[in-house]
């Protein structure tokens, strides 16, 4: 009995692993479980698949993101009164990395430079082609948002909801307590790839056990700002931006969500939540953020980091420029709790992760339908 109890949950481990290729080592205590035999046939179908080394241990702790002690309200200064621009705390280019099967993404948080950045887990600026994309997997604790650039992405879960989004349209995910589902592209007509952005958000640890559920925002609903004679505009997904308030039920944590395109010789100042952490994703041209103190270019598909002092950023593109520029600017309330995050799985204590392991193999907790479940759009990885 034994035996087939740590057979069942080392190929768990190996399934979950094989389909993340970020925090997806095979946690010590589960070597403790698992015969040797075993253990070495994992590291080969990891070394294979994903040239991972599965004898090492990645559970990630949040312990120096300079959260508050308590979370604040959303408190904003007057608009026509804004004190200080926030400082450039980092910046640094996202590399392009195989993930999924046969998808490309440019991750910048969920790496090694920046990790748990409260609230927010991981950013993957996604293309995925013809027979590529993101089949059944399983997910708990956090929530997903996927904002799609170009092309089509089809959704499908083990309770039977399913959904397309085009695009300039959203997804957010809760996944809670459970959810199992299969991300897909389309295959187009002019042979384009499918091209977008996934933030994942972690939850509020009171609510990491919530009904999983999902809200579609089409880019039609959308509202805009503009700013700076037309120079500027201003896609308010989430949010405040210059008289404009998006939808707010989007997301159990509080978060801002912006697109930015600036014309050459516009120029913003897009005001903050006072204490939030917040971050930019350049996808286009060069746009110049600006401080108290300097001036810093920052080129596409890099990820700029602020300092959580300060009410406001402010960002613009010279009159000489050859492009305009464009850039998704965020902003999250931050939780003060530890993430434990193996995988898809995301926790506040290693005991929780394990725990998520084993519902999920024994279905149960949450994953009661994903016993048998296979989704029909995942069936087209089949077809290649």
């Amino acid at each position: 009995m034994k035996v087939l109890l740590s057979f069942s949950i080392c190929i768990t481990a190996i399934l979950v692993a094989i389909t993340y290729n970020n925090n997806t080592h095979i946690p010590l205590i589960f070597k403790n479980l698992i015969p040797s035999e075993l253990q070495a046939q994992a590291s080969n179908l990891l070394t294979r698949y994903w040239n991972l080394d599965a004898n090492s241990e990645q559970a990630s702790s949040n312990s120096n993101n300079n959260i508050p002690q308590e979370q604040p309200p959303i408190l904003l200064s007057p608009s026509n009164n804004m004190t200080a621009a926030r400082a450039i705390r980092m910046a640094f280019q996202a590399i392009e990395q195989a993930e999924g099967a046969g998808a490309r993404v440019r991750r910048s948080i969920g790496t090694p430079k920046l990790r748990n950045f409260s609230p927010f887990l991981m950013l993957d600026h996604f293309t995925i082609g013809k027979g590529a994309g993101f089949p059944d997997h399983p997910h708990r604790g956090q929530e997903t948002i996927t904002y799609l650039l170009s092309g089509g992405v089809d959704h499908e879960d083990f309770a039977g909801n399913r959904g397309t989004i085009g695009p300039g349209d959203l997804q957010f995910m809760t996944a809670g307590k459970g959810i199992m589902h299969a991300e897909m592209p389309h295959e187009n007509e002019d042979g384009s790839p499918n091209v977008g952005m996934q933030l994942w958000v972690d939850l509020p640890k009171n609510l990491k056990y919530v009904d999983p559920r999902y809200r579609d925002l089409r880019a039609s609903e959308i509202p805009v700002a503009k700013v700076d004679e037309g120079r500027v505009i201003i896609k308010v997904i989430s949010g405040q931006s210059h008289g404009v308030d998006s939808v707010r039920d989007l997301a159990y944590t509080p978060l801002w969500f912006l697109d930015i395109t600036i014309k050459p010789g516009g120029r913003v100042k897009q005001l903050l939540p006072i204490g939030w952490n917040t971050f930019a994703y350049t996808l286009q041209g060069t746009t110049h953020f600006v401080t108290d103190e300097s001036t810093k270019p920052i080129k596409q598909f890099h990820n700029v980091v602020f300092q959580q002092a300060g009410d406001h950023i402010e960002a613009y593109v010279p009159d000489n420029a050859d492009e305009e520029s464009r850039f998704i600017l965020v902003s999250g309330q931050p939780l003060d709790q530890e993430v434990v995050q193996y995988g898809p799985f995301v926790c506040t204590t290693k005991e929780e992760v394990y725990q998520a392991m084993l519902d999920f193999q024994s279905a149960k907790n949450g994953f009661e339908k994903s016993m048998g479940w296979q989704s029909e759009i995942g069936k087209r990885m089949a077809r290649y």
